[in-house]
Order: C-alpha cells, then structure tokens, then sequence
C-alpha cells in the first residue's frame, strides 16, 4: 500500500481502476448490457460530466490555493526561501492550473454540445420559446467560465512566464518589468476567484425547477 501511495503516478492509475471497478458493480447490480451502455449517448455524457467536474475541481482548487495560500503568504516568506516557491512550486502548479481550465472548458462545451443546450446556454435562453431559469443560469454559468478560461491563457499564465522567468523565456527583463506583470497576474486570478463564486453558484444552481417558489 505504501508503494501505491508513496508514487502518484501509481496512486492516480489506481484511482481510475477503482473507478472502473465501481463501473463494474454498477453494470452487475443493474443486469445491463456493457455493450448497450457504451454506444449510448448518456453514456458519454455521463463521461463527460465526469471528466468536467474533475478537471474543474483541479483548476478551482488551484484558483484557491494560489488566492487563499501563496500570494497572502508570499511577503511573509525570507527573501533566501522564496526561489523555493518561485522557481519549482509555482511553476508546477502554474501547469496543472493552466491545462486544468482548459480541460474543464474543453469537456463543458462538447457536453453542453451533445445533451443539445449549448446554443441555448450561450444565448441565456434567447432561442427557446420559453425561456428557462436554469437554461439562464447555466448560460451565465458558462460565460463566467469562459471568461476565466480566457483570463488563465492569455493574461495569467503570459504574465506569470514574465514574472517568474519560467523555462527562461524573459531573462532580460527589468525588476520592475516583472513585477508589473506580477501584479496583472494577481489582479486577473483574484478577478477569477470573485467569478468563481456567481459561477459556481450558477453551475450548481442549474437544476433549479422553473417551478420553484
């Protein structure tokens, strides 16, 4: 067990494998076809739903470590213990945070695509006769998203290669350069943890019945 756990490469197959097996019991139990279950379009859905909500748990997990941790946490660090997070924790996480978003966005539109809401999400319900609540706020929901996708790619992670000098992309920037971009970073993550909130809330929020209340 301490080898399966002690290696994360081992301890994510066998998070998957466990996941299979609850597969298994749920086929068994259920006396379905796997054969049926497979070439069936809720299944993929289902797959995709699956892999959205944990890619969007990695991404907002990293939204808030970086929010809630690092950056409160930075000015309080010794100067000599800083390359630490700079220069190897960062980094890191800056990678797992970047493709995180866009997996979450990238399996949220092919889902909202094959369940057949997509148009009338992005148009908050512009194209239906009747418009729904919860068509509405996944619409908003997916626009929030958007937006920080957008955030994360192409200010967040542009700014923090300046700020950091990752892979040594900018080694000739000044000191003030990198912390002007520095602080574009942070004002665009803490932007998309303010987003976080009304876009969760609008993601969860989805299943309201229009009869509610």
């Amino acid at each position: 067990m301490a080898a399966l756990l002690t290696n994360m490469r081992n301890t994510v197959i066998a998070g998957f494998v466990l996941a299979l097996v609850v597969f298994a019991i749920f086929i068994f139990v259920g006396g379905y076809a796997l054969s049926a279950i497979v070439v069936g379009e809720q299944f993929w859905a289902f797959i995709l739903r699956w892999l959205h909500v944990m890619f969007g748990i990695l991404w907002i997990g990293l939204l808030y470590y970086f929010n809630l941790v690092q950056m409160p946490m930075m000015p309080k660090i010794p100067d000599e213990q800083k390359p630490a997070v700079s220069k190897f924790i960062a980094p890191e996480a800056l990678w797992y945070f970047r493709w995180a978003a866009m997996g979450t966005m990238a399996a949220g539109v092919i889902l909202a695509a094959l369940s057949g809401y997509l148009l009338d999400a992005l148009t908050l319900g512009a194209t239906q006769n009747f418009v729904a609540p919860s068509t509405t706020l996944i619409g908003i929901g997916m626009w929030l998203g958007l937006i920080m996708w957008f955030n994360v790619w192409f200010v967040i992670w542009p700014n923090q290669q300046k700020a950091l000098n990752i892979d040594n992309r900018f080694p000739d920037l000044t000191k003030e350069q990198k912390a002007a971009a520095g602080r574009t970073a942070m004002l665009f993550s803490r932007t998309n943890f303010m987003l976080s909130i009304p876009m969760l809330f609008c993601m969860t929020g989805g299943g309201i019945n229009a009869n509610l209340g």
